[in-house]
Parts: structure tokens; sequence; C-alpha cells
């Protein structure tokens, strides 16, 4: 007899996952299948050494001066989570964070003229900063100050600003702040990968701008955090929370079919049976007929023997090399981590540089990042396709992700869930809502 769920997930990335969880938290019966045989998906973490070799067809196997290969967690994906973003808001509400450890980011770093420099994190950090003269400084301070009471239920803060109708360029010019210190608010603080905020309303650069800064505020190094033995702990973490709440889950299943009768899905096909459902979320490799390709994403993971050159050996970093200073439409990202997250073999370090393919030669348009990085022991490098979907999902009840972005951080895949609920359910995602819910529903069953 055929199993019938209310959901059936396909792919194990962090949104599946995330999204796994919270209809099992729900009260939703969910089954959750991967073709593969590890958690993760696209974002994997891959462990041993011997197998990242294989995963990108390296000849032979890694040099004895690499370590143990058990030491490594190399992420496929890299990204941060912001300590006051989106992502710990879920981990926090489901209760993950019972099954993961994170360390903080030791510091965050922008690009200028051929030179990194520590973003300025603080009002003191900023007045000592070599990124702007003294003038500059003093003009960046009143933005900072502006920024951090805005409150757009209370005018008296707004200076005279509508922030639906004030574009983030007329900020920067009420303050008349240079073209460098509006690179490395709008990509280094805001996190835009692009210049295409500054004609948009000013409220949302705004709210990334007091994110960044809240974030901060939290632990002081930096706004991001990073979990011991990679990021394919996150998935994992997830997968437990879902059954916990009864979720199914499945790896190595085949999946030969996902099944439609007049335009809706009724089930998925696995080694020639149906488990059939009502709802179905994948990521876009199950359902490519329903998504369209929109770019592309170039990482090159780089294992060094030594930190990063001016971050003050720091032993974890980002770098943002903003797109104006290096003539390009996108920035260029950097995140190192090392043996002090679990990730690597003693002495060792794992930088990954990434950006939105622009030419016809992907991995040169990272040769600004990998400069840096230089002397670089190994690179493993890959060009991936990033997809959307075509079909919202309303009417047929398939729901696919989008492919992770080169952002170094989890907020626009967060959105991604938020959007992929809303369509599933017909309500907001609601933080507050998903913590009453999970009490009222199982009391302490996730105790």
């Amino acid at each position: 007899m055929e199993e019938e769920y209310d959901v059936i997930v396909l792919g194990t990335g962090l949104t599946e996952c995330i999204l796994s969880g919270i209809m099992s938290v729900k009260g939703k019966k969910v089954l959750h299948m991967d073709r593969n045989s590890y958690y993760g998906a696209e974002s994997a973490s891959i462990t041993p050494l011997d197998e990242l070799y294989k995963h990108f067809k390296l000849p032979g196997t890694p040099p004895e001066s690499m370590g143990r290969a058990r030491d490594w967690n190399v992420d496929l994906i890299p990204k941060f989570l912001m300590a006051n973003g989106q992502l710990v808001r879920m981990l926090l509400i489901t209760e993950v964070t019972r099954y993961l450890e994170f360390k903080v980011i030791e510091g965050s770093y922008v690009y200028k003229a051929g030179k990194i420099h520590k973003v300025p994190s603080t009002e003191t950090e900023a007045l000592a900063s070599s990124l702007m003269g003294l003038f500059e400084k003093r003009r960046f301070r009143k933005l900072l100050v502006f920024v951090a009471n805005f409150d757009e239920n209370d005018p008296r803060t707004m200076e005279g600003v509508d922030p639906e109708k004030t574009t983030m360029r007329a900020i920067f010019q009420k303050f008349n702040l240079d073209q460098d210190v509006m690179d490395f608010t709008g990509h280094s603080l805001a996190l835009y990968r692009t210049d295409e905020y500054l004609d948009q309303p000013c409220i949302q650069t705004i709210k990334r701008i007091k994110l960044y800064s809240e974030s901060l505020a939290r632990y002081g190094k930096s706004p991001y955090l990073y979990p011991l033995y990679g990021l394919g702990e996150l998935p994992q973490g997830f997968a437990r929370l879902s059954a916990i709440y009864g979720g199914t889950y499945m790896l190595n299943k085949p999946i030969e079919e996902i099944v439609m009768e007049n335009g809706k899905v009724v089930g998925v096909k696995s080694e020639g049976q149906i488990a059939r459902c009502k709802q179905l979320i994948c990521d876009p490799s199950y359902f490519p007929s329903h998504t369209k390709k929109v770019g592309q994403v170039v990482r090159v993971i780089c294992i060094l023997n030594h930190p990063i050159a001016n971050t003050n050996n720091v032993s974890s970093c980002q770098i943002i090399i903003p797109q104006n200073q290096v003539q390009r439409k996108h920035d260029i990202y950097v995140c190192m981590i090392s043996t002090a997250h679990n990730v690597a073999a003693a002495n060792k370090y794992i930088a990954i540089a990434s950006t939105t393919v622009e030419t016809n030669d992907p991995e040169n348009e990272v040769k600004p990042a990998l400069d840096l990085l230089q002397p670089i022991e190994q690179k493993f490098v890959s060009v991936s396709d990033l997809f959307a979907p075509t079909d919202r999902g309303t009417d047929s009840q398939v729901f696919i992700s989008h492919s992770y972005d080169a952002t170094t951080h989890f907020e626009t895949t967060c959105d991604d869930i938020k959007d992929i609920y809303q369509r599933m359910t017909g309500s907001e995602f609601d933080f507050a809502a998903m913590e009453r819910q999970k009490k009222d529903i199982y009391g302490d069953a996730a105790e």
C-alpha cells in the first residue's frame, strides 16, 4: 500500500532541511529523501580530504604535508551566519543550537586600492581607520549615528528623510561622503553585491547596516559566526529536529519521477514505489523543467599553510572586494577558516574566494582575491550554474528553492525559505508564532 505524506522533501541542502524541520514542527507528516549518501547536497562539507580530491577529479591523493585526511571538513559553498540574522533566529527558536557549537569569525576586511583594511566596526575604530581621511571619518561617524537612531515609526529620528522615497545615494550626498566610503558602507556593512541599491529606497540599506551593527555588538570581533566542523552540520541539525517531530529520512534514495496529475504533484516514485504527498519541496536539480538558469558563481577553495597577509594573523576572517575597486559589476568575497574550527589539519587554513561570473574566464575573475592568498598549496575550482524556479508552486504544489548565491552570509537563503513557507501555507513566516506553536503542540517533546 502506498504511504501518504503531507510533505515530501527532495534534497538535503540547508534550505530543504530547514523547511523540513519547520513543517515537522507544524505537525505535518514529512518524508525527506536525497539521492546522495550524505547530508547537505550542494551545501555539503566534504570529509576526509581524499574525498575532496575525488569530488574535483584531481589525480592522486593529498600529500603528507596536508596532515591527516580525516581532520578536514571542507565546505563546497562558503558562508557565515550573521550573529543577529535570520538563520540564527531560526536556530534559536527551533533549538537546533543544541546540536551545534559556534565560533565568532575574528575579523572583517575590505579591499581598497590593492590593500586590505579592517572594516571599522565601532566609532572608535572608524576614527582610527586607514580607510578614510580625517574629515571623511567625521562625516562617516555622523552617518553611523543617524542610522543607529533611525526609527521609521518616529519622524523625529528621520531628519527629513522619507524612508520609502529617499534613495541611498541621496543619503550619502546628505552626509557628503565620497566614493570609497560609499563602497565600503554599501558592500562591507550593508553587504550588497552590486551598486543597484544606491537608487532604491534607503530604508533597506538602513536596516542592513543596523543588522550588521547589532550582529557586531553581540560578540565584538565581527558580526559573523561559523559552526565547528563545517556548514554541513547545519542541515544535519535541522534533519534531527524533523526526526524528533516524526519526520522520516532516507539517504541514497534514487528519485525516478515526480508524479503529477492534472498539473499537480501527487507523489514521488523511487525504486518502483510511489510515496504520495500533498506538497513537495525540492532543490532545482530534482525538477529542472520548472527552473531557469539565472547566472553562474565561481568558487575557488584554497588550502594555505599561513594566515592571510595583513590580517593580524587571525585564524578566520572575511574579505570583501567591492566591485568598483576592481572594475567589476559584482563584489568578490573571501571566507577564511582554519584548524580553530575543526575543519582543517593543524596549522592549515581554508580560504574560499567566490564571485558572480561575468566573463568567459571565471577563474581569472577572482584573481584579485587569489593574489591576496598567495602562496596557495592547493586549489579546487568550481563554476556552478545558478537556478531559480519558474513555477511559484501555488497550482502545482511543487516548491523549488533557489541555488546558493555568491554572498557569504545566509540572509538571501533565509529570504528564500520564508518565501517558500509563505507560498506553501498562505501565511507569513512569523518567528514568534513559530516559537509559540512549538510549545503549544508538543509541550516538552523536544527537551
